[in-house]
């Protein structure tokens, strides 16, 4: 009797434990995959910045990168205004600059 038991205890583990790995593999491929995508191509994004690229911070101002460094970008507002932010605060790309490379 005491064998039966032990047996059918085992099954029992893997119907109870079933449930939570179907929830893990749910969340990783609807949650945490995504978001590892987004922040991939995020960091793809901050290190192709260049000199001429118009961006918008996350504030949401507008400017075009006069000056840039490993962790800062300078950004030119208007023909005056010249603010320095860091590399991260950077959202998107508006238009890349049209830089030619001397051959």
């Amino acid at each position: 009797m005491w064998l039966a038991e032990t047996s059918s205890g085992g099954g029992n583990l893997l119907y109870t434990l079933a449930p939570f790995i179907l929830m893990f593999a749910i969340f990783y491929f609807l949650l945490i995959r995504p978001q590892q995508k987004k922040q991939k191509q995020r960091g793809s994004m901050l290190n192709a910045l260049k000199k001429g690229d118009k961006v918008t911070t996350v504030g949401g101002l507008h400017g075009t990168i006069s000056e840039i460094s490993d962790d800062t970008v300078v950004l030119k507002v208007n023909d005056v205004t010249k603010l320095t932010f860091d590399r991260s605060s950077i959202n998107n790309v508006s238009s890349r600059s049209e830089e030619k490379s001397e051959a």
